[in-house]
């Protein structure tokens, strides 16, 4: 412990200089470099569709519109977790909500899917 009386002795010496191993240099230099905006959309996309609860409420929504009250019951999960998943679900394009008083009703984009499909296939350079 170091206190008033206790000269400074150069405390950087005493800590050892690690350097970074060649794992961490690479993720360092992926970090840095950023993805392309277009490949960023299919990530937001494939992550959104990537969770089980999230997909549990798409397949809930598939048989039609649904108050965040009926998901959260028929999810089992708790309200704010469940608009959590929604507003995930709503920044990939899957779902659209509109408020109905106090209510948030939400209805699964179907079309989403197949709009979805044809840009990944686009960006990808996948020919049909």
């Amino acid at each position: 412990m170091v206190d008033a009386t206790t000269p400074n002795r150069g405390l950087a010496a005493e800590s050892p200089t690690l350097s970074p191993s060649r794992a961490r240099v690479r993720s360092t230099i992926a970090a840095v470099i950023a993805p392309p905006e277009e490949l960023r959309e299919l990530r937001i996309f494939h992550k959104a569709m990537a969770d089980v609860n999230r997909l549990r409420i798409v397949r809930r929504l598939v048989d039609g519109d649904a108050t965040v009250a009926e998901l959260t019951a028929h999810v089992g999960l708790s309200q704010p977790l469940v608009s959590w998943h929604i507003g995930r679900l709503r920044a990939a394009g899957v779902v659209e909500t509109r408020r109905n008083g106090r209510e948030t009703v939400c209805r699964l984009r179907g079309e989403a899917f197949a709009e979805f499909a044809a840009r990944e296939r686009a960006i990808l350079g996948y020919a049909t």
